[in-house]
């Protein structure tokens, strides 16, 4: 096998050979056809890692390109659109795989209409739209298959792989990128095996298993460097880092992202300079050494600032502002440190807080690192619940003002009217004293006046016990959506505990169910239209789940944009339809805000209740707390779909602590059985994580 690598391991450095001598010549045309086609596939490794490098040379061979045959144009197309999306024009990217797209249905062919669907679905997944874009690696996928372009099947499996990965199908991503490590090793050609073994050792640290991820990456060595590319070489060593710091190798990890920035600097790679610069930051960071930290922290700022990398640079100030604190530097430390945190919170208050643990959290999403995602949800959804719960107080306290002023009001009606009673008595009698004969009238007048008063009084009575019962429902009712809120459903879980029940044919369990929703970018539609837009789309989604579920249901505002329905009873093979209802329902509908039409989906966690994992049920607040877990494992999968908790298995052989510690984990190991409900997406949405310009 090797030997067919160093085979062609000539070829890859012809290819080089090449490209040196057509920058050295100044883009000189092309002479023929074999000379185009050997530009074009020279320029894919400069594609890969220097992005504009490869879109100037790109737009300076255009007319050669698209006036070459078919197959030639098509790959010229296909690194055109790359090349466009990497400096971030996903809109010219895409009309550009359109374009590709179009071409292969002219002539018929397969492999240029693969390399069409590949061209399209890394551009959705660019733009967010996972959903199609999954669809399109998996077309791809079908029709690269049926063609001999062995480097186009390689290409395709891991793509499709990486689309089943972020679909949260392990199972079915590990057969894909198997089976593309398997046609690698056919094919015998460095580049491509590099490729595959990556992905799969990215896959396996993704898994946990990694043992597997260091067997994959250890293959993937020695075959990188037959390629003679030190952008593929720095790849690996930025996988093995990730592997290093899983397994708790820190010193591994810290090597690894150094030799990979000698690497990327020797071909100019800059994001990928400014990313490990960044990194190797952070990893002084938790050593506490702060010299280092703060060198290539600075050295991070300054490599990032000139592409315009905000994000990057803002975490190097914050990495630069802890190690200043670290050294005592307190002054130094803020400034650093607020200047870092100023691209993502502008007010300075506990809102805009919020809102920078949520893009902290996708942030950490977008890298890969589900469970510090996960982590920086919950810290934000503790602020969420705090505002939420102030904003509440707040609530009860203008209605408790009210009345008490009402109150106030009523009570200074009644003394004056008591006032007049006694008034009128002292005449009575001092009538009474001068005019006996006028003594009827009198009584009679003073009795009219009781019953006046009487009345009133009664009056007042009813009109404090309708504003006690106002009262009552406002502190158990959310104000904006009117829905119940988070401290009714405490005190109605503790008065009623539902049981399972079965139907009087046996026929069916009859079980109760929780379902916790969260809104998908909820802050995007903050930012973009203003909170009074995400106070209707709030309002509008709970007047949807009093449509989708029953009067009997329980909804409940749980907290910021987070909402929960306790079910007690449906058949438990039902529960799976109410969450397809649910994302259905919701992503359906839209509302016209000042002239926009704004839709939202939902990520949705849930459980059949009560859960029993042995003998005795959870109480209902572990069973809430699961299907938190399951929520956020929706959201960490790609959102707009449904995770559940249907049971437990092997319970004997772990405990429920550790299920609570891990629950992905637990579900990977067979502790836990659990179904997953996608959502639909519009029909020009969905995405793959992209095999990278390959």
């Amino acid at each position: 096998m090797f030997a067919g690598f160093i085979r062609k391991r000539h070829r890859c450095r012809t290819a080089a050979l090449l490209l040196s001598l057509w920058l050295a010549a100044g883009l000189a045309p092309a002479q023929s056809q074999a000379d185009l086609d050997q530009r074009v596939a020279a320029i894919r490794e400069v594609n890969r890692y220097v992005p504009h490098e490869a879109l100037r040379m790109l737009i300076k061979l255009e007319p050669q390109g698209r006036a070459a045959a078919p197959a030639t144009k098509a790959e010229f197309l296909n690194q055109l659109s790359q090349a466009t999306l990497s400096v971030g024009g996903k809109a010219p990217a895409l009309a550009l795989a359109e374009e590709l797209i179009a071409l292969g249905k002219q002539h018929k062919d397969n492999a240029i209409l693969a390399k069409g669907m590949l061209a399209r679905a890394y551009v959705l997944f660019a733009m967010n739209e996972l959903r199609a874009s999954h669809l399109a690696a998996w077309e791809a996928e079908k029709l690269a298959n049926t063609t001999g372009d062995m480097a186009l099947r390689i290409t395709a499996s891991i793509t499709s792989g990486h689309s089943h990965e972020e679909e949260g199908n392990f199972p079915e991503a590990l057969i894909k990128l198997q089976s593309a490590a398997t046609l690698a090793r056919q094919y015998a050609h460095p580049i491509e095996t590099v490729m595959a073994l990556n992905a799969l050792a990215v896959l396996y640290t993704s898994m946990k298993e990694f043992d597997k991820g260091f067997e994959a990456l250890e293959e993937a060595l020695p075959v990188a460097a037959l390629t003679n590319s030190p952008g593929r070489m720095a790849t690996l060593k930025k996988t093995e880092s990730a592997l290093a710091i899983e397994t708790n190798q820190p010193k591994r990890a810290l090597a690894a992202l150094l030799a990979g920035l000698e690497l990327e600097r020797k071909i100019g790679a800059n994001r990928m300079i400014a990313v490990s610069l960044v990194n190797l930051a952070d990893s002084y960071l938790k050593e506490h050494d702060w010299a280092r930290t703060v060198s290539y922290a600075n050295q991070a700022i300054e490599a990032a600032r000139p592409l315009n990398e905000e994000s990057i640079e803002a975490t190097a100030r914050v990495n630069l502002g802890q190690a200043y604190l670290g050294m005592n530097r307190l002054a130094d430390g803020k400034r650093s440190f607020e200047a870092g945190l100023a691209v993502f919170e502008k007010s300075g208050n506990k809102p805009k807080l919020q809102v920078v643990m949520m893009e902290y959290g996708e942030a950490l999403e977008r890298a890969g690192d589900m469970a510090g995602a996960v982590k920086a949800y919950h810290r934000e959804r503790t602020i969420s619940d705090e505002l939420f719960e102030v904003r509440r107080q707040k609530a009860v306290l203008e209605l408790q003002g009210k009345y008490e002023a009402d109150k106030k009001e009523r009570q200074i009606e009644l003394l004056r009217r008591e006032n007049e009673v006694k008034s009128v008595e002292i005449d009575n009698r001092r009538l009474q004293q001068r005019v006996w004969w006028l003594l009827a009238v009198v009584f009679a007048l003073a009795s009219a006046i009781v019953g006046i008063l009487y009345r009133k009084v009664r009056q007042a009575n009813a009109q404090l016990k309708v504003k006690n019962l106002e009262l009552k429902q406002q502190s158990s009712r959310d104000p904006l959506t009117s829905l119940y809120n988070r401290r009714h459903f405490h005190e109605f879980m503790r008065a009623n505990l539902p049981v399972e029940k079965r139907g009087a044919a046996q026929a069916e369990e009859i079980v109760g169910a929780l379902f916790l929703l969260d809104v998908d970018h909820f802050k995007h539609v903050n930012d973009t239209y203003g909170h009074a837009a995400g106070d209707a789309v709030l309002t509008m989604i709970s007047e949807n789940l009093r449509l989708i579920l029953r009067e009997t249901d329980m909804i409940v505002r749980w907290g910021g944009e987070e909402f929960l329905a306790f079910l007690p009873a449906i058949p438990r093979n039902g529960v799976d339809e109410i969450a397809r209802r649910l994302l259905a329902g919701i992503s359906a509908q839209t509302i016209e805000y000042q002239g926009q039409r704004i839709s939202v989906n939902v990520s949705i966690g849930f459980a059949p209740f009560p859960l029993s994992p042995g003998e005795h049920p959870l109480p209902w607040e572990r069973a809430v707390n699961l299907v938190d877990m399951a929520l956020y494992m929706a959201k960490g999968h790609g959102r707009n779909r449904a995770y559940g908790v249907r049971g437990f298995a092997k319970f004997g052989e772990t405990s429920m602590e550790r299920i609570e510690q891990d629950l992905e984990r637990a579900w990977r190991e067979g502790f836990v059985d659990m179904s997953v409900v996608l959502g639909e997406w519009p029909q020009a949405v969905a995405a793959p994580a992209a095999a990278a310009n390959a």
